[in-house]
């Protein structure tokens, strides 16, 4: 089934937790550590937040969400979070009133409804738009219709609430499942081996549009660089909280006119900063 929208608020099942001290031994040993940072992962945590058990994997901290959403260029009008969890970045994409719309998209249903009851909490459940489905078919999707080549049957695949995204006007938020812990092992983790989705298919899959990429923060800086070129400076920031890095963000801009972009991939610039 093509990328569907939302127009109702998905009823939570029994796969959606919102665990507490009373129930502690329910949670499972692996998300533990994770239920101890949860103010920092969700400051309004004890008004009912809920999570599945994965979703505690891939969960942005507010803090860092909050400052992400800060950072991020908003000349689009519309910016879609590509892998939205339990909502965490696109409830700050919402928050911070950049755009005029943001665009959640999960494939996961009883995550998508956690994440529509934590935008609930934090009073957006109605300033975002929910998609269920594949965010790659949907971006694969919105790039085949903006085309003059575009096929009757590639229009009616895409929701008809969609049809009016121009992807000149779009930008992309991607913070993609890293493949377990195994890139903290790393001293530089190589982003060919990043699972299910490298570097390379990200990059590939959002282009031309500007994305915004949250990767492991030991994730090597050379092949970020190599996406950019003289003309597409590439900007990463390392995103830090009680002095640890957390994760990088590698802001990519937009190709607007890839025939204009002459130089090689060698030639990628990277402007590297912390924020805290």
């Amino acid at each position: 089934m093509p990328p569907t929208v939302l127009h109702h608020k998905l009823p939570l099942t029994t796969a959606c937790h919102h665990y507490t001290a009373d129930d502690f031994d329910a949670i499972p040993r692996d998300i533990q550590k994770y239920w101890h940072q949860r103010y920092s992962i969700f400051s309004l945590y004890d008004d009912g937040i809920c999570l599945t058990d994965d979703a505690w994997f891939g969960v942005t901290p507010e803090p860092v969400a909050n400052q992400i959403s800060l950072d991020l260029p908003s000349p689009t009008q519309t910016i879609i979070d590509i892998f939205a969890g339990a909502g965490g970045n696109s409830i700050s994409l919402a928050l911070s009133q950049k755009w005029r719309r943001v665009i959640a998209v999960e494939k996961d249903e009883a995550t998508l409804a956690c994440a529509q009851h934590n935008a609930a909490i934090y009073g957006v459940l109605d300033d975002i738009t929910w998609v269920h489905g594949d965010s790659f078919e949907l971006l694969s999707l919105l790039k085949k219709t903006s085309s003059p080549k575009s096929s009757d049957d590639d229009n009616d695949l895409l929701d008809p609430v969609l049809s009016d995204i121009v992807p000149d006007d779009t930008a992309i938020f991607a913070s993609p499942p890293w493949g377990g812990v195994a890139y903290a092992d790393q001293h530089v983790f190589d982003l060919s081996t990043m699972e299910p989705y490298n570097l390379e298919m990200l990059h590939e899959a959002c282009s031309p549009m500007a994305h915004a990429l949250f990767l492991p923060r030991t994730s090597d800086i050379r092949q970020i660089a190599r996406l950019g070129s003289q003309k597409r400076k590439i900007e990463v920031v390392q995103y830090c909280m009680y002095g640890a890095s957390k994760a990088m963000v590698a802001y990519i801009p937009a190709a607007s006119d890839a025939s204009d972009d002459s130089a090689s991939l060698e030639d990628g610039e990277i402007n590297e900063k912390m924020t805290s």
